[in-house]
């Protein structure tokens, strides 16, 4: 199956839903926070897609919002597939709802995340910080972040 067939597909799924041009490899495809959950899940189970292995979870900081990123394969039919959900804000709603119980492997690629940039995801079952000590102030990876300190200056 080529990149326009699985785009085809999702797009009858949601119409309404942004694609980006970010590689020329995989589709890439933006997914609201709100629909996150029950996309994964229908990109995981449907029979036309079978995305049944996450393979990469990374966020990344924007001026604006954090977006987290998802890397899912089709290891049965071969199919890589980019999804991207974007928080709120930086701040009070930087918030999105675990996968880790339709992806196992998001549940230390979740608390990675939650530990370095700060996004909280809701509903994970052992949200706390993965690297560093549960008494650090701030996120070190968020553009944003000084630490006198350790001499970090952004």
């Amino acid at each position: 199956m080529k990149n326009e067939n699985i785009k085809e597909i999702i797009q009858n799924w949601a119409p309404d839903l942004e694609f980006t041009e970010d590689s020329k490899e995989y589709v890439t495809v933006v997914v609201p926070r709100e629909h996150l959950r029950d996309f994964l899940r229908k990109l995981k189970d449907d029979e036309q897609t079978k995305m049944d292995y996450m393979f990469c979870l990374t966020g990344v900081d924007y001026p604006k919002y954090l977006e987290v990123i998802y890397h899912l394969e089709s290891t049965t039919l071969g199919l890589v597939l980019v999804v991207k959900v974007r928080t709120e804000d930086r701040d009070e709603n930087c918030v999105i709802d675990t996968v880790s119980d339709i992806y196992r492997t998001a549940e230390l690629n979740e608390r990675e995340v939650f530990d370095l940039l700060g996004v909280r995801f809701e509903g994970h079952p052992d949200l706390r910080r993965l690297f560093l000590t549960e008494d650090w102030v701030g996120y070190p990876l968020r553009k944003d972040y000084v630490d006198p300190v350790n001499i970090v200056n952004r």
